[in-house]
């Protein structure tokens, strides 16, 4: 393959509290933002509104805003994801607590709620109790989704959400979605068929409200999204930033695109690129996974390199100009547990089609 080397791209406190500001971006703490009021949505001209739900350091929030949506909220409970979004984005509502005691009520009528909702109680990597763990924010989203009542759902888990030991659970999410006037489905995405350099099978339930579900198409992989750089192509420029003369040769090596990013566990040690077997398939590209680095490679390097934060940042799919609170550890749980913002995009891109088409066909019977 020829190298092309360049870069790639849970929640309210309901007593307001001050905010600190600026946030450091070097900081080990939080401060919490008082929610800002707002009695009824704010439409605002240049685009959709949503609220979004267990927002990580914002990967779907990133995606929710290339796509064209207004955030109007973003609730999160860690406090180093929530100076994580303020740092990038001081205008966003962050609302740091947790989920359960988050209202949606004043935010009825918007346009998609979104969330990535925690992934544990369904992944292979863990017991998959599924709504016995108390980790399961499924029935959280269902009453927000009562109290708001958005046009659109949209909902990230992982891949083993769609093992045959959830179908009831899935039957039943579908039903009581359908109960609230919503057609639901779910979706399996691969990162990679969306530009994001590393495999990453993510599933996104959709709901779209019953009247616009005819306007609502999943992306296509590849059609909707991009090929993927492999790892050497994506890192080249940062791995060779010091003056490594090695970083050609290793890019050369570096030929494929990456396993899954994991290590976003709270349950795991620190800031390294996962279990055993992880750290086998990054050292076939050459990647020494035990640890990140701190920085890129210096002249004179013999050894195999460590992926710095940023590196593992732009894997994920963020761009460079995004910045993670927090030490090492607390930032890069942050990157391991996103979901990337380019696939965040391509879904989001379909849903607010399908809430536009039903608006553009009003409007064309209002002219007629």
């Amino acid at each position: 393959m020829g190298l092309t080397f360049g870069h790639g791209t849970n929640l309210i406190r309901r007593q307001p509290v001050v905010r600190k500001n600026p946030v450091d971006v070097r900081a080990e703490t939080c401060s919490i933002e008082p929610m800002k009021s707002k009695s009824s949505v704010e439409k605002r001209p240049s685009g959709l509104s949503c609220i979004e739900i267990c927002a990580g350091a914002g990967g779907q929030a990133l995606g929710l805003e290339w796509a064209g949506f207004d955030s109007l909220a973003h609730v999160e409970y860690d406090r180093h994801a929530c100076a994580t979004l303020r740092l990038n984005r001081p205008n966003w509502n962050v609302i740091e607590g947790d989920v359960r005691d988050f209202s949606a009520k004043e935010f009825r009528g918007v346009d998609l709620l979104a969330g990535g909702v925690p992934c544990p109680p369904f992944s292979k990597a863990g017991k998959q109790l599924g709504p016995d763990d108390e980790r399961d924010l499924f029935p959280e989203a269902l009453r927000l989704v009562k109290e708001c009542q958005p046009k659109a759902v949209m909902l990230e888990n992982v891949r083993g959400f769609l093992d045959a030991v959830f179908t009831d659970y899935r039957m039943s999410l579908k039903k009581e979605l359908k109960a609230l006037g919503y057609q639901a489905s779910w979706h399996l995405l691969n990162a990679s068929d969306f530009g994001v350099p590393q495999l990453r099978p993510r599933v996104v339930v959709v709901a779209i409200r019953e009247d616009l579900t005819q306007n609502f198409f999943p992306p296509i992989p590849l059609i909707d999204g991009a090929l993927a750089k492999t790892v050497g192509e994506t890192l080249f420029d940062l791995m060779s930033e010091n003056g490594w003369e090695g970083a050609l040769a290793w890019a050369s090596g570096a030929n494929e695109i990456a396993p899954t990013l994991v290590g976003g566990s709270k349950k795991h040690g620190g800031a390294d690129l996962g279990p055993t077997r992880a750290k086998k398939a990054w050292a076939s590209l050459g990647v020494n996974g035990k640890a990140l680095a701190d920085s890129a490679p210096p002249r004179g390097y013999a050894e195999m390199p460590k992926l710095t934060l940023r590196m593992t940042a732009r894997i994920q799919g963020f761009p460079d100009y995004w910045q993670f609170a927090g030490g090492k550890t607390a930032a890069y749980r942050q990157v391991g547990n996103a979901f990337p913002p380019p696939v965040a995009q391509a879904v989001a891109v379909k849903i607010r089609q399908a809430i536009l088409g039903k608006a553009d066909r009003a409007k064309n019977r209002a002219a007629s």
